[in-house]
């Protein structure tokens, strides 16, 4: 059976001497592996439809297991992330997330409209990395170990100065601070944006300036909860750490 569906190719692998396997996260039938056979040849009408971020409309044959890939047509290349070496990593990074807390054909029209979203923003010159700890927040809710970023994670009070616990997995109150002897003093305005990250809708996202002493408390904070809280390693995240060392 046809299926037609607006996707964007979160990565390949090469099958064969000519053939590719694409994973692509799609509105309709979220993430999908298809077969795009010849896809390697120079001349195939298939190589640039499957290249890394293309967004596009597609057309498989479905199956039990792998579809076939028939056609597809570009609505976006996102060049801008393409041309510049940041962009691409945190991108590649946010694919590599979306993947690994994701089942497949897992319908999830809301996840396919962040990734969407959060490509076309860093396109348009958004700061990457801002956009990056977004999109870390919401997979963190994906994966079910969202921090508690409203109150403190001991005591439940909303009110004070807050520092951020790894082991309690969230805010700590100045009351409970004591509990954690490893707690990361932050100051309001990072409570704030904590909170802010968790819940923003993408829509509503104006100009947002992080300064360099900001990005990096925020940066250590959320590389430090992903590792603790879903044990998962990134290749890409490697890369990106690389970079954040050449700023």
């Amino acid at each position: 059976m046809l299926q037609k569906v607006e996707g964007i190719v979160m990565k390949t692998i090469d099958y064969g001497e000519s053939n590719l396997i694409v994973t692509m996260f799609t509105r309709e039938n979220g993430k999908i592996g298809v077969m795009a056979r010849g896809a390697k040849k120079p001349k195939s009408r298939l190589s640039s439809v499957v290249q890394l971020f293309t967004y596009g409309q597609y057309v498989y044959q479905k199956g039990s297991g792998l579809g076939s890939l028939s056609q597809g047509e570009i609505l976006s290349t996102f060049r801008h992330v393409k041309e510049d070496l940041f962009k691409t990593a945190y991108c590649a990074y946010m694919l590599e997330f979306l993947d690994k807390v994701t089942e497949e054909k897992k319908r999830n029209p809301y996840l396919f409209e962040l990734l969407l979203q959060s490509l076309q923003l860093v396109d348009e010159g958004v700061d990457p990395e801002v956009i990056a700890f977004i999109f870390e927040m919401k997979m963190l809710r994906v994966a079910g170990v969202g921090p508690e970023v409203n109150q403190c994670a001991n005591c439940g009070s909303r009110e004070g100065q807050f520092s951020f616990s790894i082991r309690e997995g969230g805010l700590l109150c100045e009351r409970c601070a004591e509990i954690d002897p490893h707690r990361i003093v932050i100051s309001s305005q990072v409570a704030r944006l904590l909170r802010l990250f968790f819940h923003f809708d993408l829509n509503r996202l104006g100009t947002i300036s992080l300064k360099k002493e900001t990005k990096k408390l925020l940066r250590m904070i959320l590389s430090l909860y992903i590792e603790e809280f879903t044990g998962i390693t990134f290749k890409s995240k490697r890369f990106l750490d690389q970079l954040s060392k050449l700023e």
